[in-house]
């Protein structure tokens, strides 16, 4: 169980983080829009897979200092 929720924790992470960046890059390239979708919406969804990812580590850390 624990290590389902690092995988997924790192995985949202890498994802967010990933969509931050493709949202930086494109935004510093004088472009609003992406694939249909406004930057700032690319942006906001990184954060929360970020937040995600930070939410499932926690479950994992503390699944492990209860045994």
């Amino acid at each position: 169980m624990e290590s389902l929720l690092l995988l997924v924790g790192r995985l949202a992470g890498l994802a967010g983080l990933l969509s931050c960046l493709v949202a930086g890059i494109t935004r510093l390239q004088d472009r609003f829009y992406l694939g249909g979708f406004q930057l700032t919406t690319l942006l906001h969804l990184g954060v929360a897979l970020v937040v995600v990812g930070c939410f499932f580590l926690l479950l994992a850390l503390t699944a492990r200092s209860r045994r």
